[in-house]
C-alpha cells in the first residue's frame, strides 16, 4: 500500500510499474553520490519527470532526495576545499616531448569559498578568548554559589519563623513542638494559610 497525495489523502495497492524500495535506494544512492539529478534518472531508468513527481508525491522519498543533496553537497565542498587548498597537477608536454608538472590553484574556487564562508568566519573571530570564557564561567559559578546560600538562609529563617526548625523534646522541658489550639505565628497567619 502507498500513500497517494490528492485532495484527500487515500491509500492505494501499488502497481507494478510504481517505484519499488530497490529503485528508490539506488536513485537516492546515486544522486547522494554524484549531487545530479539527471544522472540518477539515467542510471536508475527512470524518467525526470516521474523522479520530481514523486519527489511531490511521497514525503519519504522528499525527505531521503533532501538528505542525498544534503550529503552530496557536503562531499562536493570538502573536494572544492581540497582543490582550493591544494591546487590539482597540470601536466604540461614540451615540445620536445619532456613533461613538466606544476599545482594549478583555481581562484575563482578560493574567491567564492571566501564569500560564503564569510560570516562564519567574522563569527569566529569575534568568540570569546578561552581565557575570558574560564573567567565569566568562574564568576558565574561564585555568583550562584552565593545566591545558594542566600535562599538555603532565607529557608532556614522561614522555616525558623513558623516554628519548623528543631523541635525540643520533652526531656528538654518542650511540649515536643506542639502548639496550642489558639496559638498562631509570628507574622498573624493562621494555620490554613501557611
Amino acid at each position: 500500500m502507498t500513500l497517494v497525495a490528492a485532495a484527500r489523502p487515500q491509500l492505494k495497492k501499488r502497481a507494478k510499474r510504481d517505484w519499488s524500495k530497490a529503485k528508490a535506494d539506488r536513485f537516492l544512492g546515486v544522486l547522494a553520490e554524484t549531487c545530479n539529478v539527471s544522472e540518477a534518472c539515467r542510471r536508475s531508468r527512470v524518467p525526470m519527470t516521474v523522479a520530481y513527481r514523486r519527489r511531490k508525491m511521497d514525503a519519504g522519498f522528499r525527505a531521503g532526495w533532501i538528505e542525498a543533496i544534503a550529503m552530496a553537497y557536503s562531499r562536493l565542498e570538502l573536494v572544492l576545499l581540497n582543490r582550493a587548498f591544494n591546487g590539482t597537477e597540470k601536466v604540461t608536454v614540451r615540445r620536445d616531448g619532456t613533461e613538466e608538472r606544476m599545482r594549478e590553484y583555481p581562484n575563482h574556487i578560493a574567491l567564492r569559498l571566501l564569500q560564503m564562508h564569510r560570516e562564519t568566519a567574522i563569527e569566529a573571530d569575534d568568540e570569546m578568548a578561552a581565557e575570558d570564557v574560564n573567567e565569566i564561567r568562574e564568576r558565574l559559578v561564585r555568583k550562584l554559589q552565593r545566591m545558594k546560600r542566600r535562599d538555603e538562609e532565607q529557608k532556614a529563617e522561614r522555616a525558623k519563623l513558623r516554628g519548623d526548625g528543631p523541635r525540643a523534646t520533652a526531656a528538654e522541658g518542650g511540649d515536643g513542638g506542639a502548639a496550642a489550639a489558639g496559638d498562631q505565628p509570628a507574622d498573624g497567619r493562621t494555620g490554613a494559610e501557611i
